[in-house]
């Protein structure tokens, strides 16, 4: 037996990066996957069409995950569709990178909507039906950012860090009900954002992690997919570095 057959996902912004991965990942390892895409369009119908040829039910919804009302909705048509929610992948975020003293309100504001907000939203309205099932596994991506901050990045860091603390409350709220909140905090992960940097900049990245190499969207999505499993039942608050040691 598949380690998530079964279940039923919900993965917030998974047309590419991160969240495309665990969208992969989720379906090989039997899940029932609903993912949200909002700007990509075509790489979201894209990759509904890829994971269903796999024989699996997969379906893709235009949403946005910070929108309160949009969150609501989204459950309520997945349970609809599906019939159930078993896992919630809170994936979805932006940068608007800059300088404190340059950032502006709209720079701040756009980045915790997206980054926390949704976070908020999206777990808020599945856990009306985690809550009545008496079972369900939560994960938030954070980053390593959130942890340790970052010059330049004033805004990101602070709606990573407060994922990290809705994700310990959310944890304590509801482990009662049987319903596990965890994060993972990604370290220096290659993906087509950092393909755009300039080489060197990537190779002291890597010469400063002890496992002298970026990670993959797949070592994260391995890691999601453990936490969405039953393989990490007695698993719950915590933080999940996946950064090849930088933080140690």
């Amino acid at each position: 037996m598949k380690a998530l057959e079964g279940k039923v996902a919900l993965i917030t912004g998974a047309s590419k990066g991160i969240g495309r991965a665990i969208a992969q990942q989720f379906v090989e390892m039997g899940a029932q996957v609903a993912f949200t895409y909002l700007s990509s369009v075509e790489k979201g119908q894209q990759l509904e069409q890829e994971l269903a040829a796999g024989g699996g039910k997969v379906k893709g919804y235009r949403s946005d995950a910070s929108d309160y009302a949009q969150a609501e909705q989204l459950v309520e048509d997945v349970v609809k569709e599906f019939g159930k929610i078993d896992v919630v992948v809170n994936n979805a975020g932006i940068t608007r990178d800059g300088l404190l003293m340059r950032m502006n309100e709209e720079q701040w504001d756009a980045v915790m909507n997206v980054n926390l907000k949704s976070v908020f939203a999206v777990t808020k309205a599945a856990t009306k039906h985690m809550m009545r099932a008496k079972s369900g596994s939560i994960i938030n991506i954070t980053s390593v950012v959130g942890i340790k901050g970052n010059a330049g990045q004033a805004n990101y860091a602070a709606s990573k860090a407060g994922i990290i603390g809705f994700t310990k409350s959310v944890a304590l709220e509801l482990g009662s009900r049987n319903i596990r909140c965890n994060a993972i905090a990604p370290g220096f992960i290659e993906t087509e954002m950092t393909g755009e940097l300039d080489q060197k900049v990537v190779d002291e990245w890597r010469k400063a992690i002890p496992l002298r190499r970026g990670g993959t969207p797949e070592d994260v999505a391995k890691a999601a997919v453990f936490l969405a499993s039953d393989d990490s039942a007695y698993i719950s608050g915590q933080v999940l570095q996946v950064d090849g040691g930088m933080l140690t």
